[in-house]
């Protein structure tokens, strides 16, 4: 009897070791498997959610690299969802509610993500910039500084996002004698020009209201207020919206409405319309981002194109802002979710890699889009425009879009406010409704 016991507990023991080892060799590379899975072969799943959905060049290259991407990496299924920007922002703060992030998702600097990282929705890659110094170190300076919180760096620019340019149709402004406006009055001066011969001045679609606040009204304001006046009141310390300086920026701004700078219905018209009517001729200007320039060079009629130039939002008289200035960002970036680690994680951080490390900075600049990454423009293959858009930058800085810095709640109220200022609101009214809300918003 003891025989045969020990019998069964030597065979038990052997088994066990057979066992052990076999488990070794299915998961002692289990780290090297998979082709960066990390996952041992099997198929990792991530989503990305993005805004690259129409055919612009940007979108174009950014869709390419998720589908080469796909190729090269059989082992990683990617759900990627495109969704307008618009969207793509309100169901970020509506998944964000409920904690329910995607994997990947395009973020914007500043704001949204100090609201992510307060919500304990993001993890910082700072691991995986380290583990790449070159690919950290080859930002332009102060590029990583809207995606950093305490410290921390959440993500980089995909792009650089000056958000306030006026394209102008240099056809019209000769056919008609105009000057192409460096001052203030001279500006105004042209609307009146074109308007007495049946031009509309300025093309503008504010359906989507962050139109006029993004691209004409954050540059505006600062000139008249100056930077620092702006930061002070985002944070609530030593400057608020009721303030004068602020008031009369939305009376500059206010202006412009009342000597019909604008074609009527703005409030009506998206920005794709508004793009429209400029590409058809119909108007002189169009003030928009950089983001336009692709836009304009895949889509405007050859008659508009080759005779569209761009320029700056000319000087206020007065202001205490510098006027070789444009307001934007350093350019959206991509969010990781929290939730993400082992082969997910990993999985995620090499598409991350593919989109928005040297091949994507690169791929974004060939699509005339400006980049945050120090990447000399080869100006023999650039689109002119684009290489005349690229030296007018170099010699210019970027100040805060207002959508950047100021709450959710806050930028709502901006937006709503300037549609209701351009149809003839009460200045002091809607400065009123935007520091009541920016103040509960810094009090949080």
């Amino acid at each position: 009897m003891k025989k045969r016991l020990t019998q069964k507990w030597i065979a038990m023991i052997c088994s066990a070791a057979m066992l052990a080892l076999l488990l070794a060799g299915c998961g002692g590379g289990g780290e090297t498997a998979g082709s960066g899975s990390g996952n041992g072969g099997e198929k990792v799943s991530i989503s990305i959610w993005h805004n690259w959905t129409g055919q612009d060049a940007k979108a174009v290259a950014m869709r390419k690299i998720i589908e080469d991407f796909r190729a090269q990496n059989p082992d990683i299924e990617v759900v990627d969802e495109g969704l307008p920007t618009d969207g793509l922002k309100t169901r970020l703060r509506t998944v964000a509610a409920a904690d329910e992030m995607p994997d990947l998702f395009v973020m914007w600097p500043d704001a949204m993500t100090k609201e992510f990282v307060k919500g304990d929705l993001l993890q910082p890659i700072d691991d995986e910039l380290n583990a790449n110094p070159d690919w950290k170190n080859g930002f332009i300076p102060n590029a990583l500084d809207g995606y950093t919180v305490d410290g921390k760096i959440y993500s980089v620019p995909m792009n650089l996002a000056p958000s306030s340019f006026i394209f102008y149709n240099d056809t019209l402004f000769k056919k008609y004698n105009v000057k192409v406006p460096e001052t203030w009055e001279e500006l105004e001066a042209a609307i009146q020009t074109f308007n007495d011969n049946g031009v509309i001045p300025i093309a503008l679609g504010n359906k989507a209201n962050w139109v006029a606040q993004s691209t004409f009204f954050s540059t505006v304001a600062d000139r008249i207020t100056g930077t620092d006046w702006f930061l002070k009141a985002v944070e609530q310390n030593g400057a608020k919206f009721t303030d004068p300086e602020f008031i009369e920026a939305l009376k500059t701004f206010q202006k412009l409405g009342e000597i019909n700078a604008f074609q009527e219905g703005f409030n009506s018209l998206d920005e794709t319309q508004m793009m429209q009517l400029y590409f058809q001729g119909n108007a002189a200007m169009v003030v928009n981002g950089g983001w336009a320039l692709a836009n304009l060079v895949n889509n405007a009629p050859p008659e508009v194109l080759d005779n569209t130039h761009i320029t700056i939002v000319p000087a206020i008289a007065g202001g205490k802002g510098d006027p070789a200035t444009t307001s934007g960002v350093v350019g959206t970036g991509l969010g990781v979710s929290k939730k993400l680690d082992g082969g997910k994680k990993e999985a995620a951080m090499k598409l991350f890699y593919a989109l928005a490390g040297p091949d994507g900075q690169k791929a974004t600049l060939d699509s005339s889009t400006l980049v945050s990454y120090n990447i000399e423009l080869d100006k023999s293959k650039a689109h002119p425009l684009f290489v005349e858009l690229y030296d007018l930058v170099q010699g210019i800085k970027i100040v805060p879009v207002y959508d950047s810095k100021l709450g959710s709640a806050t930028v709502e109220v901006v937006n709503n406010g300037l549609q209701e200022l351009l149809m003839g609101g009460n200045p002091e009214t809607i400065a009123r409704k935007i520091q009541d809300t920016q103040a509960a918003v810094a009090a949080n």
